[in-house]
């Protein structure tokens, strides 16, 4: 999507906060004993109350408001019975829809008291986010943020899992631009369009390079494969000749 009105601007801004608060909320929530159905259904009252809607429900039937991955698993993992307990690393992704406008946001969150190395890993993905988002600007290449998300994991001794991509979002979930890589990709050969949409959201790993599902079963649940701890930051944002505009903030 492109931004071309103050009123699409708003829109967007409107359920990129629902998004950020619901993740919010969710993170506040976490802690031993809880059950992720109990944590998504936070999150679903927070977008239900607000008007909008779970966008996984509304796109693809998903069976959760949001997604709540936990350890092993990497992305897109099902709410469910599952019981958080302490020293468990959990990723939080909400996307809703309101008004026609569509929002995507996501964090990990460490259950204390956990090892070192996890801990620094949750504080290094979040650094990775931001790498890459400093790279945003108007007609900058948009291969500049995989490389600089790649130099950043390299320098710091991580991985990437390298078929998870960031994507355009604003009038759907997923829409043009497709396939935006967070790891260096020498094929990437598109420019940053004033106005664009479009999220940015590396994976990063202790060793994990690749996800898959795990053949038992439940098609939307991913595993790293090599199995290693990894985390996941996730903004949406429009971009302006000074940088991006970040749109899933909660406040």
């Amino acid at each position: 999507m492109i931004v071309s009105t103050e009123e699409e601007l708003a829109g967007l801004k409107a359920i990129g906060r629902l998004c950020a608060q619901a993740v919010e909320a969710m993170g506040k929530a976490l802690e031993p004993g809880i059950t992720t159905l109990e944590l998504d259904r936070i999150g679903r009252r927070i977008l239900e109350d607000a008007g909008a809607q779970s966008a996984p429900e509304f796109c693809y039937q998903f069976p959760g408001a949001t997604c709540i991955s936990v350890n092993e698993e990497v992305a897109h993992g099902i709410p469910g019975e599952r019981v958080i307990v302490a020293g468990d690393l959990v990723n939080i992704d909400v996307s809703a829809v309101k008004d026609g406008f569509f929002g995507d946001t996501g964090s990990s969150f460490a259950v204390p008291p956990v090892k070192r190395e996890i801990e620094k890993l949750v504080r290094d993905g979040r650094r990775a986010l931001w790498t890459g988002l400093q790279q945003v600007k108007t007609g900058r290449p948009i291969a500049n943020i995989g490389n600089a998300i790649g130099a950043f994991a390299k320098k710091n001794r991580y991985t990437l899992i390298t078929n998870l991509a960031s994507h355009g979002v604003g009038r759907s979930l997923h829409e043009e631009p497709t396939e935006v890589s967070t790891w260096p990709d020498p094929d990437e050969t598109r420019h940053m369009e004033e106005g664009l949409v479009f999220t940015i959201e590396p994976f990063l790993s202790l060793g994990g390079t690749w996800a898959e599902d795990a053949g038992n079963g439940d098609p939307w649940t991913l595993y790293s494969d090599p199995k290693a701890p990894t985390v996941q930051f996730e903004h949406t944002f429009v971009v302006t000749r000074n940088g991006p505009l970040i749109l899933t903030l909660a406040d």
